[in-house]
């Protein structure tokens, strides 16, 4: 079975490589009407007259000779190349104003003629082979079908090989590969995924529950300096200290991996004067030789106990470790890396105080009951004297029984009905064990083993053209769910009407609401907007102090739950870049300096003008993922912004040219040091589009703070260096003075980020780059969307209604 599914995927993979080795030609020579065809003379003619001069020879601007493009568009390079001269053509950026201007008619025939020699070569192309060729599912995608087909909840991503996004997505087939690594740990994973399916199934339910007070989680031995927590007036305690896993409670120590819930009643004590004590929480051996931690949830401790309740995975021997985290905190000094008990009282330290810490194991995607079911149906499972093997399926008519289980596990994990005779190779391999005399439940196991481990599974079955009933149930589901279509959708898919607008539509909301919603913009913005790369620098803690993992925790809400209340709401995508609102709680409140917000919830905020804030591109996340945590740079969020959010296409910039970095010693600005930098012919071009949204950011540091100075290293200290000037000109011409200005410049022209929104959403959804053949169709999506005022949730619609979401 390993070698078929070695060859399957081999085989696809030389299908999917052979394509691009493809030589078709940009226009045909037939003899048609000018209208429907025009010449490459039209061509030819018009780069001769207009761009000859300064692209053609050794010499050519930006290494661009027009004079040797090949019309050969097998070539992917070339290709490109086309597409960029048409789009610079189209947006008047070529021949340069200074050359002077190109006869209307010439430039209208050039334009027509390229227009549909590229867009006929990719319809063929898509036609023969669709869209998007070779498609497999993420290891996100893996994980999560897995865990709906067996019902289980153990994390499986750590067993995956970490995946590169393509066009910012991990979903784009052409970045995605299956080498022999992948295949080794796809299988591994496959292995736990059973073994913990057939482990809860054939054992008793997991029950662990432990309740501690507040003498349960302190220190056992008061004499003993340690990093746990000390008894102070009845309760167990841990004072502000940078210590690392001071804090640590080892009575909330795994025995077993699995999923816990628990209840922190806890208070704060000395209180400092900005409000409570935030803290967090945090897992992991809390030992020296394994310092990782994993962020669990933040709080506020006040005077008045409070209980707090969260959810965490914990791998045995793991324990929690709760602790004052806001890094404004004063904080402790203790020799010795240990505290003793009653050092952190007179140093006047704000701490928090336990009463009472209680864990309960749990399970997320259903009991054991429903595991028994996925596994095995309606045979019954009954308890035996074994130890070994406490449980024991019964099977009259082992065959039949394998045939029916494989037969149902098959449709869900091929996500549509399975013929016997496409069932037949994994039923022979269960066959052969069961006359073998292998027990019934091993035997089954070989061919859930071998169904999961099926390229089947592993990729999307499509075929070119219009998608059936039942692929449309899976890209759906796959788009707003990440795993397998649900039975609702399959019901549809067998009566055939997922193909209707309104039904798709109908799905589309069933599927988005309440947590369902808030789990797929999770997903889609951690891509979209790399929210999942907010980790990836850390601030340097000397220039930005106030800066820590509360606060990182807070912009990450705020960003996707301001998300969620547009889809929700289906606000105007003009919200991504302005707004009245926003989501804070007391602590990024007081991070942005913003007064009156109490409390750890986030709550929903009217943003005051003062504030200088508004729509998701000022947020702090955003501005964190954007910057190298130590400096910006105009041109890395200004690139950023124009890709993600306003739909402008940056290409790379040219290999010769060198990248921009910020003289931190204050001596240049970045303004001054773009200037020359646009000086260079082949820069200014592309910099006039990318450099106006990235000086309107300009004011908000690599945290998200506002400033109006860049900071000044001198020696060791930080001064106030020169003032930000976020003033720009776009290339319409429209000037701008600040971000406030920017922002109602670019939230009048709606239209584009609807575009964009539904590019990126395709991208995702389909795993297939926007081609120029697809712009069209993409405005016809905007331009849908524009009747509810380009609403975020209504473009999701008609995006999954789409022709190029409905065809491979």
């Amino acid at each position: 079975m390993t070698f078929s599914l070695r060859a399957s995927i081999c085989a696809q993979l030389t299908y999917i490589t052979g394509v691009t080795g493809l030589i078709l030609l940009l226009l045909s020579t037939a003899e048609v009407r000018a209208s429907e065809q025009a010449s490459p003379n039209a061509v030819r003619s018009f780069l001769e007259n207009n761009c000859y001069d300064c692209h053609q020879g050794d010499s050519a601007e930006a290494a661009l000779d027009l004079e040797k493009l090949s019309f050969d568009l097998g070539d992917n390079s070339n290709l490109q190349r086309w597409v960029r001269v048409y789009d610079r053509v189209h947006q008047g950026e070529m021949p340069p104003s200074d050359y002077g201007e190109a006869d209307a008619k010439e430039r209208q025939a050039f334009l027509a003629a390229t227009n549909h020699g590229l867009t006929n070569f990719q319809k063929s192309v898509h036609t023969k082979y669709g869209r998007v060729r070779g498609r497999r599912l993420t290891r996100k995608q893996i994980e999560r079908s897995m865990q709906d087909l067996l019902g289980i909840d153990v994390p499986l991503l750590d067993y995956l090989p970490e995946e590169q996004k393509t066009d910012g997505f991990t979903t784009v087939a052409s970045g995605q590969g299956m080498s022999h690594f992948q295949l080794a740990a796809h299988l591994e994973t496959v292995d736990i995924a059973l073994d913990e399916a057939f482990r809860r199934a054939l054992s008793p339910e997991d029950d662990y529950q432990r309740d501690f007070d507040a003498q349960g989680v302190a220190r056992t031995n008061p004499k003993r300096r340690c990093r746990e927590p000390e008894m102070r007036q009845g309760k167990a305690v841990i004072w502000s200290s940078g210590m690392i896993y001071y804090g640590r409670l080892p009575a909330t120590t795994a025995k077993e991996d699995g999923w816990f819930e628990f209840e922190v009643t806890v208070s704060g004590i000395k209180l400092p004067k900005t409000g409570g004590v935030w803290s967090t929480v945090r897992s992991g051996p809390c030992v020296s030789s394994a310092p990782l931690l994993s962020n669990i949830t933040t709080f506020e401790a006040m005077e008045e106990p409070k209980v707090v309740k969260f959810t965490a995975w914990l791998p045995k021997g793991h324990m929690l470790e709760i602790r004052p985290g806001d890094t404004t905190l004063k904080k402790g000094r203790f020799a010795g890396g240990q505290v003793g008990v009653g050092e952190g009282e007179p140093q006047d330290l704000p701490g928090i105080a336990f009463d009472r810490v209680t864990m309960k194991q749990v399970h997320l995607n259903g009991d054991d009951k429903q595991v028994r079911e996925f596994l095995f149906g309606d045979l019954k499972v009954e308890p035996q004297k074994d130890k070994r093997k406490p449980w024991k399926v019964i099977s009259t008519n082992p065959k039949a029984d394998a045939e029916r289980l494989l037969t149902r596990f098959a449709n869900r994990a091929f996500r549509c009905p399975v013929t016997s005779d496409e069932l037949q190779p994994y039923l022979e391999e269960v066959n052969a064990a069961i006359d073998d005399k292998v027990e019934f439940v091993d035997a089954i196991r070989l061919g859930y083993r071998a169904l999961l481990c099926s390229p089947r599974f592993l990729y999307f079955a499509e075929e070119p053209g219009s998608l059936d009933d039942y692929e449309v149930a899976t890209r759906l589901s796959y788009l707003l769910t990440g795993s397998t279509p649900d039975d609702q959708l399959m019901q549809l898919a067998s009566a055939g009407k997922l193909r209707d607008s309104e039904t798709l539509k109908q799905q589309t909301r069933r599927l988005l609401s309440g947590k369902s919603g808030e789990k797929f913009l999770h997903e889609w913005a951690a891509e979209w907007l790399d929210l999942d790369q907010i980790d990836f620098t850390q601030p340097d803690s000397k220039l930005y102090r106030d800066f820590d993992p509360i606060v990182e925790q807070a912009m990450l809400a705020e960003t996707e739950t301001y998300l969620h209340e547009m889809l929700k709401d289906n606000l105007s995508v003009s919200h991504l870049i302005d707004s009245d609102f926003t989501y804070l709680n007391s602590r990024l409140a007081r991070y942005y300096d913003i007064e009156g917000i109490t409390g750890d919830e986030l709550q929903r905020i009217k943003l005051k003008p003062q504030s200088r804030r508004g729509g998701l591109i000022t947020q702090g996340a955003i501005m964190k993922v954007t910057a190298n945590g130590a400096n910006t740079s105009p041109v890395i969020r200004g690139v950023w912004v124009s890709e993600r959010l306003l739909g402008v296409d940056v290409p790379p910039p040219p290999s010769n040219v060198p990248a921009v970095e910020p003289d931190i010693r204050g001596a240049k600005t970045i303004r001054e040091q773009l200037a020359k930098h646009r000086s260079q012919g082949e820069c200014a071009s592309c910099h006039t589009k990318i450099d106006p949204a990235g000086f309107a950011l300009e004011n908000f540091d690599p945290t998200g703070k506002w400033r109006d100075h860049y900071p000044l290293i001198q020696g060791r200290g930080v001064k106030k260096g020169p003032e930000i000037d976020a003033s720009y000109e776009l290339p319409s011409g429209q000037e701008f003075k600040n971000i406030q200005g920017f922002q109602k410049i670019i939230t009048s022209h709606p239209h584009r980020l609807a575009a964009n929104v539904a590019e990126h959403l395709l991208v995702y959804g389909t795993g297939a780059k926007i081609e120029f053949a697809d712009r069209p169709q993409v405005e016809t999506i905007a331009h849908k969307a524009a009747a509810d005022d380009y609403g975020f949730r209504s473009i999701i619609e008609h995006v999954v209604t789409s022709d190029l979401f409905l065809s491979k």
